[in-house]
């Protein structure tokens, strides 16, 4: 019998919101959802419902029992379920890209990674305040993209996760040839 892998359909009406103390948490627990094939996305919870964290994953509040079996299943830390109200917002997948003539740099939200586009090489990491930013700068800075660890790996913030939106971008534009 072959393997039934469900199928990614689009979210219902009826979502509610996986709430967590820390980002990490939030960006762990999309991952685990993701890999069990839910259709989740992180999102920017509304103020009053914020326990710490600027990040909340949207769920189908129909599979609310299974997601949270799978999380207890994975030791995955989240704080309770809400009903999703008016005020979530998606978080920006706004990404720009700048062709400087030998480097290419792509930014997204309020990072930015520059690349040599005859080599792939990373050649910078800038934007941010998270306090996980210099140890991404040192993994990623003088690597080739191909070989560059995922921020959302080795990093815990919200600015790993745009780091990570940047290097896909990156390494989908150094494919084509680095140009935008």
């Amino acid at each position: 019998m072959a393997f039934m892998q469900r199928k990614q359909k689009p979210q219902p009406e009826g979502t509610g919101l996986v709430l967590f103390q820390e980002v990490q948490q939030a960006m762990h627990a999309e991952k685990v959802l993701r890999a069990a094939g839910h259709v989740v996305r992180l999102v920017a919870p509304p103020p009053e419902l914020r326990k710490g964290c600027d990040l909340a994953v949207e769920i189908n509040l129909t599979e609310q029992p299974a997601i949270e079996r799978l999380l207890r299943e994975k030791d995955a830390a989240w704080i309770s379920v809400a009903p999703q109200r008016v005020g979530t917002a998606p978080l920006l997948d706004v990404v720009k890209v700048t062709d400087f003539g030998q480097w290419t740099m792509v930014r997204a939200g309020n990072m930015k990674i520059t690349y040599d586009k005859a080599t792939g090489i990373i050649v910078n990491v800038s934007g941010g305040g998270c306090p996980d930013i210099p140890y991404l700068y040192a993994q990623l800075v003088d690597r080739p993209l191909a070989e560059a660890p995922r921020p959302t790996e080795i990093g815990f913030t919200l600015c790993a996760l745009n780091l990570e939106r940047a290097l896909a971008e990156c390494l989908a534009l150094h494919a084509k040839g680095g140009t935008p």
